[in-house]
């Protein structure tokens, strides 16, 4: 079937154990959720809640509808940076509307299949921009983090640190002492945490936040907190509104919305692969598409923001003893509960403990061990991880991703074509052609023939016998339109010299595309033989 969502498969053998354990572990993803929710919103600058409508509309559409049985939809921090970007140039309004073209694009990746190609994306690539991600996101909650005085942080990188640099005499001691507070009872937890007993269950970063929040309210501390930079949160579901259309702005949110669906689908099915890894399961990559662009499309009529997979709830889920989408519908409906019954209690919540969080939850993010390995890599290597993780930082996450693929591109065509090889047949080995050089040549090439290894043929081309030619294919695995345009081109030319062309060995895929561009038909019927052996033999008995 066309759609199959993954809930539907799991219900075969589910009983009320499992279905206990889902729920306990959808409740505890939903905790671990709300600060993350509200955070990501924050950093993105956006209001707190539209990161918790996003984790509770687009979370639940996306176990509903996805292809896992373990995965967490929901705002994700590899999104803030462009979600920042784009809510600063283009406006919020036009965020929403980037945000369903980016549904659209994603279902449209799912039903044409593209799903496995992400996987063909490389490991340097998405090293490279999830490092720089998580450099931006720990250097955007600097401000948060030290209480400095900026009324909006800038979305580059220089300005951004620019006005860290100016505003770096307007530093809040109380907040810095609440972030670090914050930041050293997560890693406490973290530490210790399977030695809490009962209380390992409940993640540190919820930890943080509740203890920052009692102090912040019983000592009545002087820093920024959510009630007095958003009001607070609503205590009531969001109501539908319609994404204000200007045809005139829609065009120019097509390249952002692109960049959100890539780096979603991306980032969506990274986590599906590892979360196979801790079930031992298989997850549908093409299905996981559809539903985290059914989820995007939805959830901006609703006011959220871009939703995909979450790796750290994800692994939490597992962790807690999920095995069907039902924890994922589950931790839905416990932020629901969370913001129509505690929405008042989140007013105090201070934002040095969120930066503190989001700290945390960069440096997790990243693969900083990769840089000190470079070492050990290629050049290349180096190069494409290297600039993609600058040109994310300094310029934009798109350019970084287009260069970085373009960089491997190139990386992957020398290294395919330096594979290719095309050697001359001796007498030796094949007493059959002694003394007959430059006379009967026989050439044997191994690899693929394509566009970037074409120059091989070209050199036989410059050195063409003055009887027969030989080209043994039976080691060519693969040739391209330009591979076989060029052994066209030879053909041609030996029949203007007047040499004979016999091609020895031409099976499998090079023999489909001889086929299907014409070329066989165009050849005598003498021309092709099984193997090097037979077709020296017929060229000598001439």
């Amino acid at each position: 079937m066309f759609f199959q969502p993954k809930l539907f498969k799991t219900f075969a053998g589910y009983d009320q154990t499992l279905f206990v354990k889902d729920v306990l572990a959808g409740i505890t993803v939903g905790i671990v959720a709300l600060p993350l929710a509200m955070a990501f919103a924050i950093a993105s600058g956006l209001k707190p809640e539209a990161g918790i409508f996003t984790a509770i509309i687009a979370g639940g559409l996306i176990s509903l509808l996805g292809g896992s049985r373990v995965q967490i939809g929901g705002p994700a921090g590899a999104f803030i940076v462009i979600v920042y970007g784009i809510v600063e140039r283009y406006g919020v309004s036009n965020l929403l509307l980037a945000t369903a073209m980016s549904g659209v694009f994603l279902i449209l990746m799912g039903a044409f299949r593209l799903g496995t190609l992400v996987r063909f994306i490389p490991i340097a690539v998405i090293i490279g921009f999830t490092n720089g991600i998580a450099f931006l996101i720990g250097l955007s909650q600097i401000k948060d983090f030290f209480g400095l005085q900026i009324e909006k942080m800038p979305a580059h990188f220089f300005q951004a640190v620019q006005a860290l640099y100016l505003a770096a005499d307007t530093f809040n001691p109380i907040a810095l002492t609440v972030a670090c507070g914050s930041l050293g009872i997560i890693i406490f937890w973290r530490l210790f945490q399977k030695r809490l007993g009962f209380l390992h269950h409940i993640p540190g970063t919820v930890i943080a936040m509740i203890l920052a929040t009692v102090f912040t309210t019983l000592l009545d501390l002087p820093i920024d907190t959510i009630g007095s930079q958003f009001g607070g949160i609503p205590s009531s579901l969001p109501s539908f509104e319609w994404i204000p259309v200007s045809w005139g702005t829609a065009q120019y949110m097509v390249a952002p919305a692109l960049t959100l669906a890539i780096l979603g689908a991306i980032e969506s099915l990274l986590c599906a692969r590892i979360a196979d890894g801790l079930i031992h399961d298989r997850h549908d990559s093409n299905q996981e598409l559809m539903a985290q662009g059914v989820a995007n499309i939805v959830t901006p009529f609703f006011g959220g923001m871009p939703a995909t997979g979450t790796i750290a709830r994800t692994v939490t889920n597992v962790e807690s003893g999920a095995s069907t989408p039902i924890s994922g519908i589950v931790h839905a409906l416990t932020l629901l509960a969370i913001v129509l019954f505690a929405a008042p209690l989140a007013k105090n919540i201070p934002l040095a403990s969120l930066a503190a969080i989001l700290m945390y939850v960069a440096w997790n993010m990243g693969e900083w061990r990769k840089f000190i390995d470079l070492k050990q890599f290629r050049l290349p290597y180096r190069i494409t991880i290297l600039s993609v993780f600058l040109l994310t930082v300094i310029l934009d996450l798109t350019v970084a991703v287009e260069v970085g693929l373009l960089s491997a591109f190139i990386t992957f065509i020398y290294r395919i074509s330096s594979l290719s090889r095309c050697e001359i047949a001796e007498a030796k080995i094949y007493p059959a052609l002694n003394n007959l050089k430059g006379k009967i040549d026989a050439y044997r090439i191994y690899g693929a023939i394509f566009f970037g290894a074409v120059k091989l043929l070209e050199t036989i081309e410059e050195n063409l016998p003055s009887q027969t030619l030989l080209l043994d294919l039976k080691n060519v695995i693969y040739i391209d339109t330009s591979g076989m345009e060029t052994i066209s081109e030879l053909t041609h030319l030996c029949k203007v010299h007047n040499v004979r062309l016999i091609i020895c060995g031409l099976d499998h895929q090079p023999y489909e595309m001889a086929e299907r561009s014409g070329f066989l038909e165009k050849l005598p019927q003498d021309c092709l033989y099984p193997d090097l052996i037979s077709g020296i033999a017929a060229a000598t008995s001439s």
